[in-house]
């Protein structure tokens, strides 16, 4: 039963990031970072008194946007305890972020407008995550993707940001329009967008279009090439878009509608999560640029959720959420704190830090670990959730090649391991002129990362990686309070049966044990330069793996050779033919009708005209010559009498 205390609530976590965008942009550059994290803070509190108020679903705000011929749409906002939790985190995590980007931006940033599109985001994600219908949320979407665009274009005078910011708009794009479609067709279908009416299983197609939405957002394959661009914008905001906002909002839309998916469209879906973990991890392993492991990391791991989704495994897939989210945004503000110092992404002009970045050194490691799957960490409970929910999947199916989802999502976490194993030896160890040939930063010269704003927030979201914060149980977190939570019945309305945790097999945990370990022994011997790529006197046996790898398996090519290219000359024969003939037959006809034009002219002056006017001008002239003729003197008349009487005597004779 909602109260009137969740209705002030939700109204206010709606209405204070929005309100604070336009105070943000307003003020100046000294005050618009304290103002937003007040924001924020206050947003904070919100959710943390919202999620303790709140024990069953519920829909405190509900009114009627317009009404049509077959009934009428709804704008309403609920909240239950999934979205509750998630909301929290989401604003935690923007917290940490602005508090960080005190220190991380130079006097040159346009801080207003920096932190007002920080505020702009937080406001759609909550309005994503508060939405009680798929109308309601789909305008949260879109104002998310708007918030990313601006965010990752925000260093536009960089060509680099700015086409990375258009790339990321026109691939959400392409989920965007099949998100819509689907969305419409429910609506068709069911008469309404309501999440806790929407229960029956929709035809497979219009599932496969809804979750379109989340290819695009979350960078699934093959929408994939947009993230690791996305890098170009600043590091704390790529923090906020890998921990708990953008990319995380498709994993949330697939468990909105999960009771849609129709079992053809749950295979679908756990085969694209399931490809999408095994392509990103491939894509981390070789990358140089410290904030495109990471990105890569991120799509695996975003492949991994959707595989739970897709196997049926809710629970799994949101406590992944959870729990990836501390750990990738400590991952992604350590690497902050590197940059910062070194003004350099690339890991070969790296090495060594863990002497000279000690704080961030242990931090980055924990948060490395625990995104590997190291166990006593909160990634290794997530990460096993899912793996058992996978198994558990492929027992119930009939067909033995089920089996492949699970087997490929368990060796995609020993290659997490490997790659971030070997970001760690590049990094922290080792020495930076082992790595490259390249130009080495001064390191005498580069300003120590000693701020306490910059490592405060890695230091306490390492802190939140640990085991104890999800599950007393180090190994599993079967029955702790993560489960009891994202396995009620809330997300769906009550309408379903509980999600129930999955128990892992016995062999499970020690199999991934040992293949995290062998993935970061492997990691810390594999051969930290690519640049074979470039020298032609260091072959290697690996040379075509580093290339596939370092160009994201070669996607990019491939959707630009055969389905941009294609577009492209489509567009360009199109053109050419509206130019040449559409626009040649409208010019043609044009300049027709005015040759036809100038004929007409002619012929109406010099024959319709010519005539009327030849008659005139005889006229004239017979009456001219007859007026002379009387013109009243006698000698006139007797002299036209006189040549008259000639003229008919001649006659005559």
């Amino acid at each position: 039963m909602d109260t009137p205390l969740e209705t002030v609530l939700i109204s206010l976590l709606l209405l204070v990031p929005f309100a604070g965008f336009l105070a943000v942009r307003a003020s100046s550059e000294r005050w618009a970072g304290p103002l937003a994290i007040g924001l924020t803070s206050l947003g904070l509190l919100f959710s943390v008194v919202l999620l303790s108020i709140t024990d069953q679903p519920s829909v405190p705000i509900l009114g009627e946007w317009l009404r049509t011929s077959g009934g009428s749409i709804l704008v309403g906002f609920r909240i239950d305890r999934a979205s509750g939790v998630i909301l929290v985190l989401a604003h935690f995590v923007a917290l940490l972020v602005q508090i960080y980007s005190l220190a991380y931006l130079d006097e040159k940033a346009d801080r207003p407008r920096y932190y007002g599109y920080l505020q702009l985001f937080v406001g759609a994600k909550a309005g994503i995550l508060l939405a009680s219908n798929l109308i309601v949320l789909y305008a949260f979407w879109e104002l998310v993707g708007l918030a990313s665009y601006l965010l990752i274009g925000f260093w536009y005078e960089k060509p680099e940001a700015a086409r990375a910011a258009q790339k990321a708009f026109l691939y959400n794009r392409v989920g965007d329009v099949g998100f819509l479609l689907g969305i419409l067709l429910i609506y068709n279908l069911f008469g309404t967008a309501e999440f806790s009416q929407l229960t029956a299983v929709a035809p497979t197609g219009v599932g496969l279009l809804l979750f379109m939405g989340c290819m695009g957002k979350s960078a699934q394959f093959p929408l994939i090439g947009w993230l690791p661009d996305a890098m170009e914008g600043p590091t704390p905001v790529s923090a906020l878009l890998h921990a708990a906002t953008m990319v995380a909002a498709g994993i949330f839309l697939l468990a909105r509608i999960h009771p849609l998916l129709s079992p053809d469209a749950l295979v679908v879906v756990a085969f694209v999560g399931t490809l999408t973990a095994l392509w990103g991890g491939f894509s981390a392993l070789y990358q140089t640029d410290i904030k495109k492991v990471l990105a890569f990391s991120t799509v695996s791991q975003l492949g991994l959720m959707v595989a739970a989704m897709g196997t049926d495994n809710l629970t799994g897939g949101l406590f992944h959420l959870l729990t990836h989210a501390f750990f990738k945004a400590g991952l992604f503000l350590g690497a902050g704190a590197v940059i910062h110092t070194l003004h350099t992404q690339d890991m070969r002009q790296m090495g060594n830090l863990r002497r000279t970045m000690p704080t961030t050194f242990w931090a980055y490691l924990v948060c490395a670990a625990s995104l590997a799957g190291v166990p006593f960490l909160s990634g290794f409970l997530s990460k096993e959730s899912i793996l058992a929910g996978a198994f558990a999947w492929a027992d119930a199916q009939s067909s033995g090649l089920a089996y492949g989802i699970p087997l490929v999502l368990l060796a995609s976490s020993g290659l997490t391991a490997l790659y971030m194993a070997r970001q760690v030896r590049m990094v922290f160890f080792g020495d930076a002129s082992s790595h490259a040939q390249g130009s080495m930063p001064d390191r005498q010269k580069a300003p120590p990362a000693s701020s306490r704003l910059l490592t405060a927030p890695v230091l306490l979201l390492a802190v939140l990686s640990g085991w104890v914060w999800f599950s007393l149980n180090p190994l599993s977190a079967h029955g702790s309070w993560v489960e009891s939570w994202f396995s009620e019945t809330s997300l769906m309305g009550g309408t379903t049966a509980p999600n129930k945790g999955h128990t892992a097999p016995v062999w499970l945990a020690p199999a991934s044990i040992a293949l995290v370990a062998l993935g970061g022994w492997l990691g810390f011997r594999l051969h930290a330069d690519p640049s074979v790529m470039q020298h032609s006197d260091r072959p290697s046996p690996n040379r075509w793996i580093v290339r596939a790898s370092l160009r994201y398996g070669f996607l990019d090519d491939f959707i630009n050779k055969f389905i941009v290219l294609p577009i492209r000359r489509l567009a360009t024969g199109t053109y050419r033919t509206d130019a040449r003939v559409v626009d040649g037959a409208v010019n043609g006809a044009g300049v027709g009708m005015v040759v036809l034009a100038h004929i007409t002219n002619a012929l109406d002056r010099f024959g319709v005209d010519g005539l009327v006017n030849g008659g005139a001008w005889l006229a004239r002239q017979v009456g001219r010559v007859t007026r002379s003729v009387q013109g009243g003197r006698i000698q006139s008349y007797i002299t036209a009498a006189v040549v008259g009487l000639l003229l008919i005597i001649w006659l005559i004779s």
